[in-house]
C-alpha cells in the first residue's frame, strides 16, 4: 500500500487549473482570480474629510483651547458628493461632511464635536452658521484622507490565484471594475454505487440505506470551489457502471468522483471498469479510515474512487479530493494547516496513518483534544459532533494521555 504522502503527491501531479473565464462582480464571490488586478485609479480619488466638521487652516487654530476658542468665518458648505468652490483663506473655514473633497487652502479638519456647533442631545442645525468657535488645535493633515493613500494607480491590489472574499469584492467595486478574470468552476461528477442505496425521498425497506454520500460530497465540493454534478445511484452491475461513467464524460466532467465499488467485493465493479476502459494508478492507501481509495483516469478524465462508508468517504475527500479540486479551481496551496494538540486520553491504533474524529478545545491556553466516541467508519454522528480530525502518523499503535499530535481543524471549528 502507498503511504498517504506518496499517494497524494502522485495524485496531485495530475491536476492543474481547468481554464479561465470572465464573470461579473455579482457572480464573483468565492471564485479564484486567474490574473492579478491592478488599480486603474487612486483611492481615495481625491483628498477628502474623514469626519463631519469644518475644513480649515491648522495654523489658524494652533492656540485654540476651551478657555481660549478661536473664531472662524464660515464661507462654504461642502456636503458629500459636491465639489468645493471657494479657497479657504486666513481665519476662514468650510463646513464639510465625511467623504467630501477638501477645499483649496485648507489642510486639516476640526470635528464638529470640538466646536460650539456640537450638541450631544439635539440634531445638528442644518442651517449654515456664519461663524464658529474652535475649542482645540489640530495639526496639518488631521482628519484628512489624502488622494491615493489607500491605493495608488497601477498598484497590484489582488494577486492571481487568490480566492475572492467579501472585502475583495468591495474593493473591486470601489475601483469600478465590473468584470474580473477567474478560473472556471471545475465540474465534479458524482456517482453513488450500490444496490443497497435508495434516494433520500424513498421509504427504506429492510436491507436498504439512504444515499448520504451524495449530499456530503456535493456540499464539500461546493464549499471548495467546485460545481457538483450528481448523476444518481449506480446499480452493482458492470454495464451500469460503464454507462454511468460514459454519462459522466458527456457531462463534461473535470473529475469523476465515485463512492463505493472500489474495494475487493464480488460486486465492486467500479475499479475493474476504470481499469478496462482507462488507467488505474493506485487503489490502496495506508490510512484509516479509507484504505480502499482508487485513483486513475477514465478515458482521459481524472477519476477518484472513495470508499462507501460515510466517514471513510469524508476523510478520503479531505485528504485527496479537496486538494485536487482546489488545484482544478486555480489554487496551488491547497493543503490544510495543521495544529498541534494535546491528547486528554490514551489512543490505540493499528499502525496505519489514522484520521480520528475529535473535539479540540482550549484549556489553560493550550489546545487539547478528546475523541468523539466510536470511531467506526460508518458512524457519521461522531463526525457531526467533531470539530477536528486528529492525524496519527503511520507506525503509531498507541499514544498516551498528554502526547501531542497534529490536527486538522474543520471549517466550523
Amino acid at each position: 500500500m502507498l503511504s498517504v504522502s506518496d499517494a497524494l503527491s502522485r495524485l496531485l501531479s495530475n491536476f492543474s487549473s481547468v481554464g479561465m473565464e470572465s464573470v461579473s462582480l455579482k457572480e464573483a464571490a468565492g471564485r479564484v482570480l486567474s490574473e492579478e488586478i491592478h488599480s486603474t485609479i487612486d483611492l481615495p480619488l481625491f483628498t477628502n474629510s474623514s469626519m463631519d466638521g469644518f475644513a480649515l487652516r491648522a495654523e489658524d487654530v494652533e492656540e485654540a483651547n476651551p478657555a481660549n476658542p478661536i473664531t472662524l468665518t464660515i464661507v462654504e458648505d461642502i456636503p458629500a458628493g459636491k465639489g468645493p468652490e471657494i479657497e479657504i483663506s486666513k481665519y476662514q473655514a468650510a463646513r464639510i461632511m465625511t467623504g467630501a473633497p477638501i477645499p483649496d487652502g485648507a489642510d486639516a479638519v476640526i470635528p464638529i464635536e470640538d466646536t460650539d456647533q456640537y450638541d450631544p442631545i439635539s440634531r445638528v442645525d442644518p442651517a449654515l452658521p456664519k461663524k464658529i468657535n474652535v475649542h482645540r488645535s489640530v495639526k496639518t493633515g488631521d482628519y484628512v484622507r489624502r488622494r491615493g493613500e489607500d491605493v495608488a494607480i497601477d498598484e497590484v491590489v489582488l494577486k492571481s490565484q487568490s480566492r475572492l472574499r467579501p472585502q475583495d469584492l468591495g474593493l473591486l467595486a470601489m475601483l469600478g471594475i465590473p468584470e474580473i478574470p477567474v478560473y472556471r468552476l471545475p465540474r465534479i461528477v458524482i456517482l453513488s454505487t450500490g444496490d443497497e442505496l435508495v434516494p433520500v425521498e424513498e421509504q427504506l425497506q429492510f436491507g436498504k440505506i439512504h444515499d448520504s454520500n451524495a449530499y456530503t460530497l456535493s456540499a464539500l465540493i461546493f464549499r471548495d470551489g467546485g460545481l457538483p454534478v450528481y448523476l444518481g445511484i449506480v446499480p452493482d452491475q458492470e454495464q451500469a457502471v460503464r454507462d454511468f461513467l460514459v454519462k459522466a464524460l458527456e457531462n463534461n466532467a473535470d473529475l469523476i468522483l465515485s463512492s463505493a465499488g472500489v474495494s475487493v467485493g464480488a460486486f465492486d465493479f467500479v475499479r475493474s471498469v476504470v481499469q478496462s476502459d482507462g488507467n488505474l494508478d493506485f487503489w490502496k492507501v495506508n490510512m484509516r479510515p479509507g484504505k480502499p481509495l482508487a485513483f486513475g483516469d477514465y478515458q482521459g478524465v481524472p477519476f477518484i474512487g472513495l470508499p462507501g462508508n460515510p466517514v471513510s468517504a469524508f476523510v478520503g475527500y479531505e485528504v485527496f479530493v479537496r486538494p485536487a479540486i482546489m488545484r482544478l479551481a486555480g489554487l496551488r496551496d491547497a493543503l490544510r494547516d495543521r495544529t498541534k494538540v494535546k491528547l486528554t486520553e490514551d489512543i490505540i491504533s493499528d499502525g496505519r496513518e489514522s484520521y480520528l474524529r475529535a473535539i479540540v478545545t482550549i484549556e489553560n491556553g493550550e489546545a487539547v483534544a478528546r475523541l468523539t466516541g466510536h470511531q467506526g467508519s460508518g458512524n457519521l454522528l461522531s463526525l457531526v459532533q467533531a470539530n477536528s480530525l486528529l492525524i496519527l502518523p503511520a507506525g503509531s499503535k498507541s499514544l498516551s494521555t498528554g502526547s501531542y499530535v497534529d490536527a486538522w481543524l474543520l471549517d466550523d471549528a
